[in-house]
Parts: C-alpha cells; sequence; structure tokens
C-alpha cells in the first residue's frame, strides 16, 4: 500500500514538471538593447556630374584655314596667351588694300583742301573788284559757286577718309581676330580644331578650344527629385564619392538650388549646385559623384533602434494614440511615450524626460503567442 502512494506521488511530481516545462517553453523572452547616445545624420541623396565652376569657349570671329596650333589638352595657359593663329595671308592683304585706299583718300583731301583754299581766294578777289565795278556781277557769282562747290567736295574728301580709315581699322581687327587667344589664365580641357582645318564664322563662332579658369575649384551638377527638393537650402553641407576613388569620401556646400525644373519620363527634377575644394587635384571634369546632400543632423543624443519603435509585448492587445517604447524593468515591461526626433536607415532620436542612458530598451521577443510581432497601433511610423 504504502508503495502504492510513491508511485501516486512521483506520477504527481512528474505532471507537474511537465507543465512548468511547458510553461517555461512557452514564456515569451525579451530581446534587448542598451539606450545609447549618438549622432543621428539625415541625407537626400543624388547623382551629378563634376564640371568646372567657369568655362570659357574660345572661338573665332572670322572665317579661315587654321595655320598654328601652340596648345593641347590640359596647357596651362595665361590671359593674352596665344593659342593658335589663322593663316593671316587674306587679312593681311585686306589690310594692305584698305591703306592704299586711306592714302589714295588723304591725297584727294589734300586736292580738295588745296582748291578750296584757291576758290576761296578767288571768290574774295572778285568781290573786291566787283566793288570797284572792274567785273560784273555774274563774275562775282560764279566766283562765289566755285568756292562753294569746292567746300563740298573737301567735305566728301574728308568722308572718304573716315570711310577708307573704318575700312582699314575693320580690317585690322579681323587681321587681329587671326590670332586666337585666351581670355582667361586656366587650362584647356579641350581642343576643336587640327592644323589645316578651315572654320566657317559666317552664322555663328565656332568653338576652338574650352578653358576651364580655375580647376582647383569645382561644381558638381546634381538632379534632386521634386519630392526632396524641399529639404534642400543654400549652405547645407554634402558628401559625395567619385567612382574612380570609391574608398574615399570627400565634402562639399550647396551654393544655388536652380528653380527651373525638368522633366524626364513624368520625372521632375532639379538641379542643385555643389561647389568643392579640388586643391588636391582628385576631381577631373565630367566625372560622375554620388552626393549626399545632410538636410538634418542631430550630435549626442538618445537613439534607439528603429525596430524598438515597432515592438509590443504578444499579450498587449491594448492601442495607443502617442508613440512609445517598451523598456525592461525590473519588475517586467513597461511602456514609456516618447517623442521622436530626426531618424536614418538604423535608429531614431527619442525624446523623454522618463528615459536616461543605458536603459534597456525592448527590441523583439521569442516564444510567447503567435502575435508576438505586431505594431502599435495608432502610432506613426519613424520619419525616414
Amino acid at each position: 500500500m504504502q508503495k502504492k502512494y510513491i508511485v501516486i506521488l512521483i506520477v504527481v511530481l512528474l505532471s507537474f514538471a511537465v507543465i512548468l516545462l511547458h510553461n517555461k517553453k512557452s514564456a515569451e523572452k525579451y530581446i534587448t538593447r542598451d539606450i545609447s547616445k549618438g549622432t543621428i545624420t539625415q541625407y537626400v541623396e543624388a547623382s551629378g556630374t563634376i564640371k568646372p565652376i567657369n568655362t570659357i569657349a574660345v572661338g573665332t570671329q572670322v572665317s579661315g584655314t587654321v595655320a598654328k596650333i601652340y596648345v593641347d589638352y590640359n596647357s596651362q595657359v595665361k590671359a593674352g596667351q596665344l593659342l593658335a593663329e589663322l593663316d593671316p595671308s587674306l587679312f593681311q592683304a585686306n589690310v594692305d588694300q584698305s591703306t592704299a585706299k586711306l592714302s589714295n583718300a588723304q591725297a584727294s583731301l589734300a586736292k580738295a583742301q588745296a582748291a578750296l583754299a584757291y576758290k576761296k581766294n578767288n571768290y574774295q578777289r572778285y568781290q573786291h573788284l566787283y566793288q570797284k565795278n572792274y567785273v560784273s556781277r555774274d563774275d562775282v557769282e560764279l566766283a562765289r559757286s566755285n568756292y562753294l562747290a569746292a567746300e563740298a567736295d573737301l567735305a566728301a574728301a574728308r568722308a572718304e577718309v573716315s570711310a577708307s580709315q573704318a575700312s582699314l581699322n575693320n580690317n585690322l581687327t579681323n587681321l587681329g581676330y587671326s590670332k586666337i587667344t585666351s581670355p582667361v589664365d586656366g587650362t584647356v580641357i579641350s581642343r576643336a580644331v587640327d592644323v589645316g582645318q578651315t572654320v566657317a564664322a559666317s552664322f555663328n563662332t565656332p568653338t576652338l578650344f574650352e578653358v576651364a579658369k580655375d580647376l582647383t575649384q569645382m561644381q558638381i551638377e546634381t538632379s534632386v527629385s521634386e519630392a526632396d527638393i524641399g529639404k534642400i537650402k543654400v549652405g547645407q553641407k554634402a558628401e559625395y564619392t567619385l567612382d574612380g576613388y570609391q574608398d574615399k569620401i570627400f565634402e562639399g556646400t550647396v551654393t544655388q538650388v536652380r528653380l527651373a525644373s525638368t522633366t524626364t519620363n513624368n520625372v521632375v527634377t532639379y538641379t542643385v549646385i555643389v561647389s568643392v575644394d579640388n586643391s588636391d587635384g582628385f576631381a577631373i571634369p565630367g566625372m560622375s559623384a554620388n552626393v549626399s546632400i545632410i538636410t538634418g543632423q542631430v550630435k549626442d543624443v538618445l537613439c534607439v533602434e528603429n525596430k524598438a519603435l515597432k515592438f509590443t509585448p504578444s499579450d498587449n492587445t491594448q492601442k495607443y494614440e502617442n508613440q512609445g517604447i517598451w523598456i525592461m524593468t525590473k519588475t517586467g515591461p513597461q511602456r514609456y511615450d516618447v517623442e521622436l526626433g530626426l531618424s536614418d536607415d538604423n535608429k531614431t532620436q527619442i525624446i523623454s524626460d522618463k528615459i536616461k542612458e543605458k536603459d534597456k530598451v525592448i527590441v523583439g521577443s521569442t516564444g510567447g503567442k503567435k502575435n508576438s510581432k505586431k505594431t502599435n497601433s495608432g502610432m506613426r511610423r519613424p520619419p525616414m
């Protein structure tokens, strides 16, 4: 009989053990992280192209054949330096012809001046003789007519001199245009002609060279979508990478937000200019740049992982209007309302007087009911 009671007691104890083991396995276990302070930075991503801030297109205002070229790609040039020459023979011939015409016009002017002086004296002499009744009135009128005609001839001769001088000046200018010079100090980044090539400037000015004024100061022309353009302001800092230096991060500054939009396949974008310091010479015109414009940043603030904002214990069915997080306390999980600040892809700033650094925030759980992954109903998602 005693042995029977012992067997029953063993069975009861085993049953209790099985129940306790089952409850232990089904209990919800919480995954926590220490709340810490850190830096959160928000970015607007964009892509663009490296370009010189000031690029001068050097062309020619006259047509002709390229006779000489004195520079090439990457040549350093000074303002006024000779870059190329067109064949000057035709321009020089026009100058010589204009010079001859001017000399002829000046000779005609001198002849007209002499004729005027003679006819003026003759007219005055006839007036004197007429007063003494030595000549008739008709003789005086004829002398006066010749004098006035001589004045007109002199005016015409002077006009001819002016026209010849203007023609000479024009041909001298064209002769000067046959020498292509750099308007600024800089670097030749493009050369579009070769010796022997004919350039025509009949309707527009052909570009022969492109000179970048200063390659130590560059800019990135980026395209930003209409959804993000409202976040961009002049003066914001930017970080960018170049495909040729993927392990290096460069810095720049937003200097211009252009109001003109571009629509491509129903996608509206705006051009944002990011100025960069290229003193080290890493950036080369035409390079592609991946730009991150910093639109917001906070330092040394309390942060939690973003998934902590979505966690709710599986046995909690209450709905909350405010955003909150669950902190593991000595008595178990406890919820605290928090205000959200800036957020990035991994963490979010929280603002609360009741939460401090090193508190254990619950970010997930294992075991428990199947609905342990539900989110707080009525709570907004963290800003991204």
